[in-house]
């Protein structure tokens, strides 16, 4: 079995390396053990680091982190990429935040030439995308995502993009989309009588606070406050892509709501469920469980609980264009 995992990591800087808050963060990553690592929130100090410095300093940050964690990021630099490392950028010439692929390179094997970094203005924060040999009939593609946190109608635009990058003639690539959503989930499960319901419920029914539009459907806030959830209806369209926590069944548990206000950033929200783990339909019936790390060191690491998959290779579709 492959295992992947996601893991928004709270602003993770090489400035912190070796502290307390990044040990923790080490652990939980080690303790999940994964194959391959979506990570988001890499940032650079902006203010005090050169502009033309932000991407050899998150290269640096990606690099540090991997290899403290048993992985690598580790890729040939290029004239385009030249920071040899799977990250991509936000691509906003003000702010200096990150994604990154990792992996395991004695059970997985990085396709040359696979990786591609996209930022504005098609994600809010960088996307990091790249293809690896798990043991499948063809390579999987993953995709590393942080979703838009403001705006509900940019994030269902860059579910769109997201489709872009893995559709194909006649079908859809194997491939998995991980990451921190910044929203609900659009999936649904059956009811006992057969009706079919959110597997995550209406968490913002009973909130009251300024940040609410950022989340509900608009013209909601004071009535029934539903869940803008068209980001994700994008991608499970059609059986497109399915959620891998519904898809499986298993119990819901939130991934953010763990830290109290002035532990982090402050949260209005509660416990929620936003870090996410889609698959195309080709990989959907490979898919053989779904977790949430909740062990104490994991908790202590980060705003946002570590979320993992586990895919039989052997029962990867292949779908269209491939071979």
């Amino acid at each position: 079995m492959t295992r992947i995992g996601n893991f928004n990591a709270y602003k993770l800087s090489i400035a912190a390396q070796g502290s307390s808050a990044w040990k923790a963060r080490v652990a939980a990553v080690r303790e999940l053990n994964p194959d391959l690592l979506g990570i988001e929130e890499i940032v650079v100090d902006a203010p005090s680091t050169p502009r033309a410095q932000w991407g050899a300093v998150a290269a640096d940050t990606v690099a540090a982190f991997a290899d403290d964690c048993g992985l690598t990021a580790q890729i040939s630099a290029t004239a385009g990429y030249p920071h040899g490392v799977t990250m991509a950028a936000d691509g906003h010439p003000h702010r200096a935040w990150y994604t990154a692929l990792l992996w395991n390179p004695d059970t997985v094997g990085y396709v040359p030439g696979s990786y591609r970094p996209l930022g504005a203005p098609d994600f809010w924060h960088g996307l990091t995308t790249a293809a690896f040999d798990i043991g499948a009939a063809e390579p999987l593609t993953m995709v590393v995502y942080h979703g838009d946190p403001f705006r509900p109608n940019w994030r269902a635009e860059e579910a769109l993009r997201i489709k872009g990058l893995l559709r194909r003639t006649g079908g859809v690539k194997p491939a998995l989309v991980v990451g921190d959503f910044n929203a609900l989930s659009a999936a649904q499960v059956p009811c006992p009588d057969g009706a079919l319901v959110y597997y995550d419920g209406e968490a913002y029914a009973v909130q009251d606070h300024d940040d609410l539009e950022y989340q509900v459907q608009a013209g909601a806030i004071g009535g029934a406050q539903l869940a803008d959830r068209r980001q994700s209806e994008v991608l499970l369209r059609r059986g497109y892509m399915v959620d891998a926590a519904a898809h499986l069944g298993a119990p819901w548990q939130a991934t953010v709501g763990h830290w109290e206000d002035g532990q982090g950033d402050p949260d209005p929200w509660g416990e929620r469920r936003i870090d996410l783990i889609f698959a195309t339909r080709p990989v959907a019936p490979a898919l053989t469980g779904y977790g949430v790390l909740d062990s104490e060191t994991a908790l202590a690491g980060s705003d946002h609980r570590i979320i993992w998959t586990t895919v039989d290779p052997a029962l990867i579709a292949v779908e269209g264009g491939g071979r």
